[in-house]
């Protein structure tokens, strides 16, 4: 069977939200990864304070990571941006509060630096966003491609 351009365009447009869910997640996760580094390098102060530094950047990537979803991959119109900015803080509020647990007891625990424990609970946080904000968050009759 042959590969054509139309059959390419058609598997496109069939996963366009799939494929903006991957780029949307890329930015998320390059923005998530380095804010938080980087406020510990920037700003010595936080590294022995990394508790601190850890609830400023996922305050402020939360708030990026939401508009991103929300105006470049799930497109929602006519909805309360309040309803939605709760369900999508409720889910990402889930994941901090086991953050903050975990997160002492690898650096303290396993002696493990915060600037490579946190990446860790990344990868559970993509898998688990595609579902909750397709289903929960930005589910709408009035979605968008």
């Amino acid at each position: 069977m042959k590969l054509s351009l139309a059959m390419i365009k058609r598997s496109v447009r069939q996963h366009e939200k799939r494929l903006r869910f991957i780029v949307a997640g890329g930015i998320n996760t390059v923005i998530g990864l380095s804010f938080f580094p980087m406020l510990l390098i920037i700003y010595p102060w936080f590294y022995k304070n990394y508790m601190i530094a850890l609830i400023i950047s996922q305050i402020i990537c939360t708030i990026i990571a939401f508009f991103i979803y929300k105006t470049l991959v799930f497109r929602t119109r006519g909805q309360s941006i309040f309803r939605e900015f709760y369900t999508f803080v409720a889910f990402y509020f889930v994941n901090y509060v086991m953050n903050i647990v975990a997160l002492p007891a690898l650096v303290k625990g396993l002696r493990i630096s915060p600037i490579y424990a946190q990446p860790g609970f990344t990868v559970a946080l993509i898998v688990g966003s595609y579902f909750w904000h397709s289903h929960i968050t930005f589910k709408s009759g009035a979605q968008t491609g």
